[in-house]
């Protein structure tokens, strides 16, 4: 018999403070690696479209991929030809939200950014500040509270029910479900490959370790691809559901 020592679930996803203990300005592992990501993103950007030229660098290709990834794939597909003006803010989104989700599966970091649910919550907030700032000054005030309480097509008697849910769902559930769809995803990928690992670990010290071994560091090797998979997809369908709403408020229903 052995015994596998698994660290508590505090210990993966809070870190001690490097600067500015226990105050409200504290920044911890977490904070830094979100500072890194803007950078990352923002440096991916400048050096992809610095010095651009008509037979493009490795570099520029990358970023010109990404950039029709980003209109044809996520605009084109749910806002249309008027929300090609959005690429910026969107590709902005998908990446850094790519590059927070990364790091889980970095060697000696192993920490996505998103399983901490602050940055998730203030990404919603942002895209709910947006999507709603758009609708305002798209339809104007009333006229956009009047679309998104009262749908077209349904009968009158049932307004009572379908405007609650209509403006609890648009001003609430969006940043609320956007949040924690995220966070949850991220948290439960990291808590798997930690458990994984964990396991990894405890088994080179078995004498049945080259039997056992083998399988585990496979299992493991798998799981940290599907995170791969998952980091993109979550980024995906963060930034595609901002544009979905965005959209939303651009092109009311009649």
């Amino acid at each position: 018999m052995f015994a596998i020592d698994f660290p508590p679930v505090s210990h993966v996803i809070n870190w001690p403070d490097l600067f500015f203990d226990d105050t409200l300005f504290a920044v911890n592992k977490v904070v830094v690696l979100m500072w890194i990501s803007a950078a990352v993103s923002i440096g991916f950007v400048l050096l992809a479209g610095r010095n651009a030229k008509l037979v493009p660098s490795p570099l520029q290709s990358i970023g010109e991929s990404f950039y029709d990834f980003i209109q044809n794939g996520i605009i084109l597909q749910t806002m249309g030809p008027e929300g090609l003006g959005y690429t910026p803010f969107l590709g902005s989104l998908f990446s850094f939200i790519l590059v927070c989700n990364i790091w889980g599966i970095m060697p000696s970091i192993q920490m996505p950014v998103n399983a901490r649910i602050a940055l998730p919550a203030f990404l919603a907030i942002m895209v709910w500040v947006v999507f709603v700032v758009v609708g305002v000054v798209k339809q104007g005030p009333l006229k956009y509270l009047k679309n998104t309480g009262f749908p077209p097509g349904v009968p009158k008697a049932l307004y009572i029910l379908v405007t609650p849910i209509e403006l609890v769902s648009t001003f609430i559930v969006r940043p609320l479900s956007m949040s924690v769809r995220l966070f949850a995803n991220m948290l439960a990928g990291h808590l798997l490959l930690v458990s994984f690992a964990t396991i990894c670990a405890a088994l080179f010290s078995l004498s049945i370790t080259l039997v056992i071994l083998p399988f585990s560091f496979g299992l493991l090797a798998a799981l940290t691809g599907f995170e791969i998979l998952v980091a993109f997809l979550q980024a995906f369908i963060f930034t595609i559901l901002a544009a979905v709403y965005i959209g939303s408020s651009m092109h009311p229903e009649h």
